[in-house]
């Protein structure tokens, strides 16, 4: 199994539903594009991964949302050194459709509230949605490392609940694990890296917001 030496995760830069959730009234979440501010963010983070890559292959999965695309062509890899996927299962938390803001806001709170993992959103999904599809889509990952020629490289453009919910499976993180961490911010990244072990480690942490609740599995 060729399993790749690093997997980077990315965060789509800032988007015109960062800045204005009013656009949610008139444009589909999925077709929101990047601000100019959230394109140079996507620039930045360009310039970071070509030196992480250093010219070597990189297998791409991306989420089909408008600015997860236009997040990865912002970032100027080499055309001759990637192989791209676009990945549904990577998507953002799907919310219903067009959303009034007040709602928006009024859920948005309703999940701080709840916790991000069990509260659904009307017409929409969970967390718990979202770790389900994720951890699918893990499977067929570790299927695509039995390729003798696998890139040594995987990066993974998406959203940051998503992210957040990637390293929850690929890590055992519980729930109360989960819920305490912080969405990274837009072009961040994280990267898990194998080890002389055999074992993935990430680069650094998530940020938290408080400590895990004291319940749950222990030991």
């Amino acid at each position: 199994m060729a399993r790749p030496r690093r997997i980077v995760l990315v965060r789509h830069g800032e988007s015109t539903g960062n800045v204005d959730d009013s656009v949610y009234e008139r444009v589909p979440d999925h077709a929101l594009a990047l601000t100019e501010q959230g394109r140079a963010q996507a620039e930045e983070t360009g310039e970071r991964l070509r030196a992480v890559f250093d010219g070597e292959r990189v297998s791409v999965y991306v989420s089909p949302y408008r600015r997860t695309h236009q997040t990865l062509q912002a970032f100027g890899l080499d055309p001759a050194l990637i192989r791209v996927r676009e990945e549904p299962r990577l998507r953002e938390q799907d919310w219903g459709n067009w959303q009034e803001r007040d709602d928006v806001r009024s859920q948005k709170t309703f999940r701080d509230t709840y916790g991000h993992f069990y509260y659904r959103f009307a017409q929409g999904e969970s967390g718990a949605d979202v770790y389900d599809r994720v951890g699918n889509f893990l499977e067929s990952l570790f299927r695509s490392f039995e390729a003798p020629d696998h890139p040594p490289n995987v990066l993974l453009v998406t959203h940051g609940l998503a992210m957040r919910l990637f390293c929850m499976r690929w890590f055992h993180w519980t729930v109360a694990e989960f819920e305490s961490l912080v969405n990274p911010g837009n072009g961040e990244t994280r990267m898990l890296v194998l080890g002389e072990n055999g074992k993935y480690t990430l680069d650094r942490p998530f940020e938290r917001w408080r400590e895990p609740e004291p319940y749950g599995i222990t030991g």
